[in-house]
């Protein structure tokens, strides 16, 4: 029986990961463009490790990317399990990875990130971006759904291309 390591699809993993997390990265910033979400996802990251904006969104893009790899090497790891990937498997991957951004991740980030006001205590002297709300709702109406229509493509992706051996 092949092992674990030996079913994951390493190259895919890496080479698709950073695809699909360049097409999440290129739907939440087109949206953002557009007008149809305010939430700028490497400006959020980024602000975390320095309050200079321009130098924010550039080390939040390098942590939006390792964050698209982290999550697209737990796709390959579940498709292995599994045993076989789909597009519609990743895209569900990706429906419930989106949910779990909209209802745990986005609105715990007030809680770490050192610029971020939060809903229960309030802007500070150092919060320099306002509370995401529940469904990230603060940044836009249509923002939880550009949300999920990004995360659901990008496990469309990955479970389109990984291939489980």
């Amino acid at each position: 029986m092949p092992t674990y390591a030996a079913i994951m699809d390493w190259s895919g993993w890496a080479t698709f990961g950073f695809v699909a997390t360049a097409v999440l990265t290129a739907v939440m910033a087109a949206s953002q463009m557009i007008g149809w979400s305010r939430m700028d996802l490497p400006f959020m990251l980024g602000a975390i490790v320095t309050d200079e904006p321009d130098r924010a969104r550039v080390a939040g893009l390098a942590i939006h990317a390792l964050n698209g790899q982290i999550f697209a090497l737990l796709y390959a790891a579940a498709f292995a399990l599994i045993g076989r990937a789909s597009w519609w498997a990743g895209a569900l991957f990706g429906f419930v990875h989106g949910a779990a951004a909209l209802t745990l991740i986005v609105p715990a980030l007030p809680g770490v990130h050192p610029r971020m006001a939060s809903e229960r205590a309030g802007p500070t002297l150092t919060a320099t971006l306002e509370p995401p709300g529940p469904f990230a709702l603060n940044y836009g109406r249509r923002t939880p759904l550009i949300t999920m229509i990004a995360h659901v493509a990008y496990g469309a992706i990955l479970g389109a291309f990984l291939q489980p051996r």
